[in-house]
């Protein structure tokens, strides 16, 4: 497949890159700093030649575009502060997703956080009065991405991860919809959070569904 990825050189990003093309796939790598980013291993066997680095602004509707224009799907692992002045979760989503429709591409995986998947049909997790105060800035910006995404008419799928470890694959994760996985244990492998993924772009089990995940 031909994917485009969003937050190229963050934590995920970088592991998703390094599966997608392990996996055979064609990758554009979109950030401001792709070209000082230290994407594999020196000692990693991964050929690059189906690597292509886009330098480009996430804001800047011509660069998302353009990035975005003949891909198959794609990846968004946008992070930024935790206090809620970064808006790069919500505007840069809201651009990403302007800029599929303008290209006619329909599948997107983004990255949440924990704090939006159900409590209950009623309520969210960030809504419990038990939730950490501290992660409801960050959790209101990945609910307003989410309603985005929910709104675009585009086939997503928002992974709502706990705590990320900087740690590679081990293939062994706990996945559920809308919900938060049974056995939770409040932490995932940025390389079982990236192995989750790239899977889902060819099983499409979650389709229109925010994912709870843990290891």
């Amino acid at each position: 497949m031909k994917l485009t990825i969003f937050g190229a050189t963050g934590t995920v990003g970088k592991q998703l890159i390094q599966q997608a093309l392990f996996n055979g796939h064609q990758v554009k790598a979109f950030g401001r700093n792709v070209y000082t980013a230290d994407y594999l291993p020196v000692e990693s066997k991964i050929q690059t030649e189906n690597l292509q680095l886009v330098q480009g602004a996430l804001f800047d509707e011509n660069e998302v575009f353009n990035a975005i224009k003949g891909c198959d799907a794609v990846l968004s692992a946008i992070g930024g502060a935790s206090d809620g002045t970064d808006k790069a979760r919500t505007l840069g989503m809201k651009n990403i997703i302007k800029q599929m429709q303008k290209a006619a591409v329909k599948r997107i995986i983004g990255i949440g956080g924990m704090g939006i998947l159900n409590a209950s049909d009623k309520s969210m997790l960030m809504e419990e009065k038990s939730f950490p105060p501290e992660y409801l800035p960050v959790s209101l910006e990945h609910k307003k991405a989410f309603e985005m995404l929910a709104d675009s008419g585009l086939d997503w799928t928002f992974v709502c991860p706990p705590d990320i470890t900087k740690e590679g694959p081990t293939g062994k994760y706990v996945t559920r919809a809308d919900y938060p996985p049974e056995g939770n244990k409040y932490r995932i492998n940025a390389g079982d959070l990236s192995m989750f993924m790239l899977n889902e772009l060819t099983k499409n089990e979650f389709v229109k569904h925010r994912v709870g995940i843990s290891n």
